[in-house]
């Protein structure tokens, strides 16, 4: 090779490596900018409490039996505040929270698992002095509600799940693949380059495939909390979760004969995401004092069904006593 050609290829070199580098930051200057404007649609909407483990951020209203509520993968406590929450604070006191990692509650570390998360949540309870709530989770959030009465049982007084994971699964659904990335480093660097770009391109078409058949309200994206999950911190929560999930529901699943409270689980017959039988039935059938109802919707029943939510979570506080 002569010299002159080592020098232009030297100069390829270099320009490739300016222009990738070039790409870089700007994808993290969008991703940056993003989280940013996600934050001012949809803004922090209650307190913050030290936990061991980090912060939390929940919203504590209304008086009378406490019901405590917790979102699912990609989710915040607006998923329960869209349309369900109002319905309940007049009787109740409804306590929403961000889990450990999500909407605007801060962790020590690593992503903590569901075991962790139960920890942390547990602590809240307890200082919150709420006496044996209703524990109510959503999709993931079911997964934590089970292990919220399997570890702390004497914190819990019912648990309701709506749309649960609870048991383990080896398929990713179609709506989530994307957060399918093994290496911590990997993930990383794609939450701070492609995943908000790619994420804001493919939202409507991703939340399609969560509410199917539903319909996304029109006003997902401030009012339900949606625009928070378009953010780096959010993605790299998500994989961690996602790719976790098996382990930490095989855990739980050989214990589900240990919860001793009135259990009730609910399903949308025509849920995308989640299989009503496997995850609702069976499970329902694992747990002493548990049953199922299946109305007609999709995954997201607290945003597109919250009367038929209500009515059951009613149904479930009569049992509780």
């Amino acid at each position: 090779m002569t010299g002159d050609t080592m020098n232009r290829t030297g100069k390829w070199l270099t320009g490739i490596g300016a222009a990738t580098a070039a790409l870089g930051g700007g994808l993290a200057l969008w991703s940056a900018l993003g989280a940013r404007g996600a934050e001012a649609a949809v803004p922090q909407d209650g307190a913050m409490l030290d936990v061991p483990g980090g912060r939390l951020h929940y919203v504590d209203r209304g008086s009378g039996m406490p019901i405590v509520m917790l979102h699912g993968l990609l989710g915040q406590l607006r998923h329960f505040s869209y349309a369900l929450a109002d319905r309940l604070v007049s009787d109740y006191r409804v306590i929403l929270i961000d889990r450990p990692g999500w909407g605007y509650s801060t962790v020590e570390g690593a992503h903590p698992g569901i075991a962790e998360q139960a920890d942390m949540v547990a602590a809240l309870m307890q200082r919150l002095a709420l006496e044996q709530p209703v524990v109510v989770g959503h999709s993931m959030g079911g997964a934590l509600a089970l292990a919220l009465a399997i570890q702390h049982p004497q914190l819990v007084g019912a648990l309701g799940l709506i749309a649960p994971l609870t048991q383990v699964v080896d398929t990713t659904p179609d709506a989530f693949r994307g957060l399918e990335i093994e290496s911590p480093a990997l993930r990383a660097l794609m939450s701070w380059t492609l995943a908000v770009p790619v994420g804001t391109v493919t939202a409507v078409e991703t939340l399609r495939k969560i509410f199917a058949p539903d319909a996304v309200p029109a006003d997902f994206a401030g009012r339900g909390g949606g625009a928070l999950s378009l953010r780096p911190q959010s993605f790299r929560a998500g994989s961690t979760e996602l790719l976790a999930a098996p382990e930490a529901v095989g855990a739980l699943v050989p214990r589900y004969g240990e919860i001793a409270v009135p259990t009730s689980i609910l399903y949308g017959r025509q849920d995308a995401i989640l299989d009503p039988e496997l995850h609702g039935r069976v499970t329902a059938n694992a747990i002493p004092d548990a049953t199922l109802e299946i109305v007609t919707g999709g995954h997201m029943l607290p945003l597109a069904h919250p009367r038929a939510t209500e009515a059951w979570l009613r149904r479930l506080i009569a049992r509780r006593g």
